[in-house]
């Protein structure tokens, strides 16, 4: 399931934070630091270093968004958020073909975290580079996205996909995984669809007794497939 979420940041937040990004010479790495062995043969950008206090701030700014967002929480169900990093792609800087690493460490806990979910908030407007495309393989084929400043891409990480090459400007993106109380992508899928039928069944006022069981349905699916910590 491949899900758009505008407007994640509003046009000032985005603002805000790219120009601190911008102004950020120092903490910046070769993005390979992060990548398995797969991905490093084929990553070709740079970094926010993780542990820095700017990609911190920034991630903690995105977290805190991302958990008022009722879009994400019904697409993603997260059990565990990965610390969000931020990356930048210029002067021909890609990410070829790959599928993201399954297990990850979540810095500085000696905790793990299953990758379920994988997301991509676009923070520079299209407008602004060349290339840049994150093209994500699903079942109905290659999707390409490019999306506005502010929004962001949810996908399973079980995907194929790859950034292509930024031939002009500059990139910049924070990404994440989610760890979703509802492993299989499939059944995420059905519970977002469930969530969004309950939503309109609720604003137009159908029947009242319907929606509650329907209601109670979805939560009790939840119950039966999620796991939790």
């Amino acid at each position: 399931m491949l899900v758009h979420l505008p407007g994640v940041l509003t046009a000032e937040e985005t603002a805000a934070l790219r120009e601190r990004l911008e102004a950020a010479d120092a903490p910046w790495v070769d993005g390979r630091v992060t990548a398995g062995h797969q991905g490093a043969a084929v990553k070709h950008n740079e970094q926010l270093a993780e542990d820095s206090a700017l990609a911190r701030e920034l991630g903690d700014a995105v977290l805190a968004r991302l958990e008022r967002h009722p879009r994400f929480i019904s697409a993603a169900l997260p059990d565990r958020v990965y610390p969000p990093m931020f990356n930048r792609y210029r002067g021909g800087g890609e990410f070829g073909s790959h599928v993201d690493n399954a297990v990850r460490f979540i810095p500085g806990t000696g905790r793990k975290l299953r990758t379920d979910v994988s997301a991509t908030l676009f923070l520079a407007e299209p407008d602004r580079y060349d290339g840049g495309e994150l093209l994500v393989e699903d079942t109905y084929g290659v999707q390409t996205l490019k999306l506005a400043a502010g929004d962001m891409v949810l996908y399973p990480s079980t995907s194929l996909h790859r950034v292509t090459p930024v031939t002009r400007g500059t990139r910049l993106a924070c990404f994440l995984w989610v760890q979703s109380m509802v492993r299989d992508d499939a059944q995420r899928s059905l519970l977002f669809d469930m969530d969004n039928a309950l939503q309109r069944l609720a604003a137009t006022g159908a029947d009242e007794t319907a929606r509650a069981h329907l209601l109670g349905g979805y939560h009790n699916l939840i119950r039966m497939w999620a796991a939790v910590g």
